[in-house]
Formats: structure tokens, C-alpha cells, sequence
């Protein structure tokens, strides 16, 4: 089922649709063909959505839009949005009027000389749990039903491979698979790229559990393409539906309180454990960088944990 945000990117607003039909055409083409990624296709409608909404309750033209005029609407969405908010909406403008220019609508891009608000993040604000608390977590999930089993091995396959959910959720029977003496994921990252990680024993452990107690058989052609991890039916048995991301975070809300965790726990929270674990445990930025399959080692230190405890121990030290 089509977003209502997805949903509303297939209409032009007033002010591109009075540019003329290039203007309307090139709008629907920036969404549809030129934005793969769901996620940022809905958030970047949001954004230019609002823009030219803005623009409209000023009667103001789109061929005569100045640098002036953008930087008045980021400045004014500084006031009620976080920082990191504003910049992805001016991402989204000038993105959108880049394309505009290529395709003759505009002949310059009014939002290229706009500058948004600094924003730097050294530590990510993801919560992160200690090895013990990981333990805890996944030994306090039932393995008595393919339910317990499914979200055990589902949370440590995010733990072992620094997976996100996307990924995990996404993968196929045939995603987990055999080469050689290994066990390796097949994960299907942002960007249609495809990244392959060696299961760890522990994750393999947990995934053969979950395997046998739903009965997927990797041997068997029909079931290489169907999901590997599937919903449950008001019965409680597997459906072959996927399961999908909302459903994996309200199952970690679910579960953290009951290992007495706190309720601020996401998906992204198994992520930055495993990275923080495997620093602590003497791996290397440069090695985590590509285990994730991030872009850049500044991402991946955003992860990493490691001096948190250190900070501690060292303020501990003041004693009056």
C-alpha cells in the first residue's frame, strides 16, 4: 500500500503545477525516478511539500524564487524544528531544484548558496546495551514457541552483523546461506547494494533454532525466495507475509521491559552494541566500518561506546 506521503508526491502543488507542464512532469519524475529509497522519498515529500506550501500562502512564483526567500524559510524553520530537521529539509529543496535546472524549469538553483545550520554529531545518541545486558535480553526471550525463537535469532543477527532492521527484515531463505565451511548473510543495503557477512557461531546457533522450529527448508526452490523472517498470525503461527520494520520495534518494546531493560531500546540499539562490543573486544574502526558496510569511518565511530565507561570512572575520581 502506497504512503499517504508517497501518495502525495504524484500530484504537483499549486506552484509548480502554474510553472507549466515541464515543471509538473519534472516534480513527479524527482520522486518517482530519481528517489529509489521509500524512506527518503516520503521524508523528502514532507519537505518540499511544506516548502511550497509556504511559498503559496506568499503568492510567490517559482521562476522568481531568490536565495533570499530560501534562506527566510530555513531561517523560520530553525524556530520550531531541530537543526537536524532543517538541513534535511534544505536537502530536500536543493535536491529538488537541481533537478529542475537539468531538466530547463529553472536556470539556476536558487537554494545552492543557502548554507543551513551547523550541525555536528560526534556521539550518536542511539541507546546501547553491555554485554551483559544483551545476554540478558536474549536469554530472557522464551525458546519454547517459533515465536521466541524468530525474534532471538532476529536480534542477533543485528547484534553479530551490525545489520540495520531494513536489512534483516528483507533478507530471503536464500540470504543465509553456505560456503564452504561458513555460514554467511546476504544483506541488501541503502542504495540497492548488496553486502555479504560471515555469520557468527552464536547467530548461526540462534538462526538454526528459529529455521527448525519454523520448518523452512533452504533446499527447496519455492522457499529460497520467500521470507526469512515472517510475521505471526492471530493464531500464533507463521504467515508467510514479511515481517516488517514497525512490527520488529514493537516486538523490542515489547521484550526489553520484560528482561527489566529500559523502554528506550530500538532496532538501532542492537546495531551500535555489537560495534561497541567488538571495539571493546580490540577490533578496529577501519574493520567495523566494513563489517556495517558504512560510507565513512566518521559513521561508524558514532557507534562506538567504548570511552563511555572510561568518562565514568575517570569523573568518578572527583571526591570532595
Amino acid at each position: 500500500m502506497m504512503s499517504a506521503d508517497s501518495a502525495s508526491a504524484r500530484r504537483s502543488p499549486a506552484i509548480i503545477a502554474a510553472a507549466g507542464e515541464n515543471a509538473s512532469r519534472r516534480f513527479l519524475e524527482f520522486f518517482t525516478a530519481n528517489i529509489r529509497n521509500p524512506n527518503t522519498r516520503a521524508a523528502y515529500a514532507r519537505a518540499v511539500f511544506a516548502f511550497c506550501s509556504w511559498c503559496e500562502q506568499r503568492r510567490l512564483a517559482l521562476p522568481h524564487l531568490q536565495p533570499i526567500v530560501i534562506a527566510a524559510y530555513i531561517e523560520q524553520l530553525g524556530k520550531t524544528h531541530s537543526r537536524p530537521t532543517v538541513k534535511q529539509h534544505l536537502a530536500a529543496i536543493r535536491m529538488l531544484f537541481d533537478w529542475l535546472v537539468i531538466g530547463h524549469v529553472l536556470a539556476v538553483n536558487p537554494a545552492s548558496a543557502v548554507r543551513g545550520p551547523k550541525h555536528v554529531v560526534k556521539i550518536g545518541k542511539t541507546p546501547v546495551l553491555t554485554g551483559a545486558e544483551a545476554r540478558q535480553l536474549l536469554d530472557a526471550i522464551e525458546t519454547t514457541t517459533v515465536i521466541g525463537l524468530r525474534d532471538r535469532a532476529l536480534i542477533g543477527v543485528m547484534v553479530y552483523s551490525f545489520a540495520r532492521v531494513g536489512a534483516v527484515t528483507a533478507m530471503n531463505v536464500e540470504d543465509y546461506y553456505q560456503q564452504g565451511k561458513r555460514w554467511w548473510f546476504r544483506l541488501h543495503e541503502k542504495g540497492g547494494k548488496e553486502h555479504q557477512v560471515p555469520v557468527h557461531h552464536t547467530a548461526e546457533e540462534m538462526l538454526d533454532a528459529y529455521v527448525r522450529a519454523a520448518q523452512i527448508n533452504a533446499l527447496y526452490p519455492e522457499d529460497r525466495k520467500r521470507p526469512l523472517f515472517r510475521s505471526i498470525t492471530r493464531r500464533k503461527h507463521l504467515s508467510p507475509r514479511r515481517l516488517t520494520r514497525r512490527e520488529v520495534l514493537a516486538m523490542v518494546k515489547r521484550r526489553a521491559p520484560k528482561a527489566g531493560l529500559p523502554h528506550s531500546i530500538c532496532c538501532h540499539t542492537f546495531r551500535a552494541t555489537g560495534i561497541t562490543a567488538y571495539l571493546e573486544n580490540g577490533g578496529t574502526i577501519e574493520k567495523a566500518q566494513q563489517i556495517a558496510a558504512h560510507e565513512s569511518p566518521r559513521t561508524t565511530k558514532l557507534y562506538d561506546r567504548t570511552d563511555d565507561q572510561l568518562s565514568l570512572d575517570e569523573i568518578e575520581r572527583i571526591v570532595l
